[in-house]
């Protein structure tokens, strides 16, 4: 499994996840735009990035292209996996249950939670 990206680091990947290749300029000006972090620790975030290899650097004359190796996928598993490791015990079950109990599942929810049990109980037969 690939090296964790925290919650700081996700808010780089959001920017390339929405448009790449980027430099590190236009990364800079878009996570910015949503945070009042200074360019220094963004270009940390994004060196530790290219360190657990979550993103890769292409070089483009004098400056770097950066674009996302680690999908919103992979990304969304890994995080998901990690909740339901930590808090549910790793089932899947009990998380379903406090939802339900805590949260407000619209009907639209509840069908396609309906959906995906038919179609995990088809896969089993």
């Amino acid at each position: 499994m690939p090296t964790p990206i925290s919650e700081a680091e996700s808010r780089v990947m959001e920017a390339l996840w929405r448009a790449s290749p980027q430099t590190s300029e236009q990364i800079i000006a878009t996570v910015q735009a949503g945070s009042d972090w200074h360019e220094k620790t963004i270009r940390t975030l994004l060196n530790r990035l290219l360190g657990k290899g979550a993103v890769s650097a292409a070089k483009d004359g004098r400056r770097y292209l950066y674009a996302p190796v680690l999908t919103r996928e992979q990304w969304q598993s890994q995080e998901s996996r990690n909740l339901l490791d930590r808090v549910f015990g790793g089932r899947m079950a009990p998380l379903l249950a406090h939802f339900s109990r805590h949260e407000k599942l619209s009907p639209k929810d509840v069908a396609e939670l309906r959906k995906l049990l038919d179609a995990i109980e088809k896969k089993e037969r």
